[in-house]
C-alpha cells in the first residue's frame, strides 16, 4: 500500500507545512472543462494515475495526477499507534469526520504549496452529501460552504466549496473537496492550500482529478 505517515513525519509536516519552498517546475495547463463553480476550468497536464494496485496509493477510486504532483500512501492506524500527545495529534490530522486520510498528493514538485488529499471511510448507508456534510462540519473554522451534485468521471457524486479562517495569517481561504460512494466505503478527494492564490493555481489538479474518476470498488 505505499509508505506510511510516522508520527514523527507528521510532527515536522504540521510545523513546516506553510513554510515556502523553492519552487520546481510549472505544471503545464489542458484543454478546460466544466468548473467547480459552474464555469470554464483548466485541467492540469497528467503524470500519472493513483489508486489502481501497485500505484504510489491503493484506493477504492483512481483518477489521474497532475505532472511532477508527487502521490504518498498514508496509513493512519500506523502513524496513530503512538501514545500520549503523538498519538492525539496524529488523531486529529489524518481524521476528519467520517473520513481517515488514506493518500496525501503534494504540490510542491510542480512549485506550489499545497496538497491534493484523499480519505476514505467505512462501507455504510451514507450517501456522498452527508459524507461531506460531516467532513466540512468537521474542519475547524469552515464557513459559507456551498455543495452541488456532480458529474466526476464515472461516478456521481457531490461536491462542495467553502472558506476556512487561518488564525495564523488572519485571513480566510478557499478550499474544494469531492465526495463519492463506492463499495469499499466514501472517498472524499480535498483540495487545500496555504491561501486562495494558491488554492486557485492548483484547481486545474484537482479538476483532473475530478474529470478522470473512476470507481474501483
Amino acid at each position: 500500500m505505499g509508505r506510511w505517515l510516522t508520527p514523527a513525519v507528521l510532527a515536522t509536516g504540521l510545523m513546516t507545512g506553510c513554510a515556502a519552498e523553492e519552487a520546481g517546475p510549472g505544471s503545464a495547463s489542458g484543454a478546460s472543462t466544466g468548473a467547480s463553480a459552474g464555469t470554464a476550468a483548466k485541467v492540469a497536464q497528467r503524470g500519472g494515475s493513483v489508486g489502481a494496485s501497485g500505484s504510489a496509493c491503493e484506493l477504492p477510486v483512481t483518477f489521474d495526477v497532475a505532472e511532477f504532483w508527487k502521490a504518498k500512501a498514508v496509513d493512519a492506524g500506523e502513524a496513530t499507534a503512538a501514545t500520549g500527545d503523538l498519538a492525539d495529534l496524529a488523531d486529529a490530522f489524518l481524521r476528519q469526520g467520517p473520513v481517515t486520510m488514506a493518500c496525501e498528493i503534494d504540490a510542491k514538485p510542480a512549485g506550489k504549496i499545497g496538497f491534493l488529499r484523499v480519505w476514505t471511510g467505512e462501507p455504510g448507508d451514507a450517501d456522498a452529501r452527508a459524507v461531506l456534510k460531516g467532513f466540512v462540519a468537521a474542519e475547524q473554522g469552515a464557513s459559507a460552504a456551498k455543495y452541488r451534485t456532480v458529474q466526476a468521471g464515472d461516478v456521481t457524486g457531490t461536491e462542495v466549496e467553502y472558506v476556512t479562517r487561518s488564525e495564523l495569517l488572519d485571513e480566510t481561504k478557499k478550499e474544494h473537496a469531492l465526495a463519492v460512494t463506492t463499495s469499499e466505503g466514501p472517498v472524499v478527494l480535498h483540495l487545500g492550500g496555504m491561501d486562495t492564490a494558491e488554492h486557485e493555481a492548483m484547481l486545474p489538479a484537482y479538476e483532473l482529478a475530478k474529470s478522470t474518476l473512476h470507481a474501483t470498488g
